[in-house]
């Protein structure tokens, strides 16, 4: 099955990933091809879940702090920190145009 360049478009947008390369191209052909197996499993009747737990009642515990004043240790596990807060990775990054894209599935 092949990947389109608005399926690529569209990915990239959701996950924020790169494909711009023909390896991460084949890469997401290959988990397409991993996932198209689920179709051929029969699922006639079976209820969706909500959890693997269903046979159990699982409960919500109170949001209750109990330990604290750690902060300085918890930073000291930061990459990269702004003030008293750790700095995630930008998730904008620079998409290139569809024109772009369509090369590099021609080459996969």
């Amino acid at each position: 099955q092949r990947v389109t360049v608005e399926v690529l478009d569209h990915l990239e947008r959701l996950a924020l990933v790169d494909f711009r390369d023909a390896e991460g191209v084949q890469r997401l052909q290959e988990a397409i091809q991993f996932a198209d197996q689920l179709h051929e499993v029969n699922t006639d009747g079976v209820e969706p879940m909500d959890s693997v737990l269903e046979d159990r009642c699982l409960y919500l515990r109170e949001d209750d702090v109990t330990e604290g004043n750690c902060t300085k240790e918890l930073l000291k596990n930061a990459k990269e920190k702004v003030e008293e807060y750790f700095v995630a990775p930008p998730g904008n990054i620079p998409l290139p145009k569809l024109e772009e894209r369509e090369t590099f599935l021609q080459g996969s």
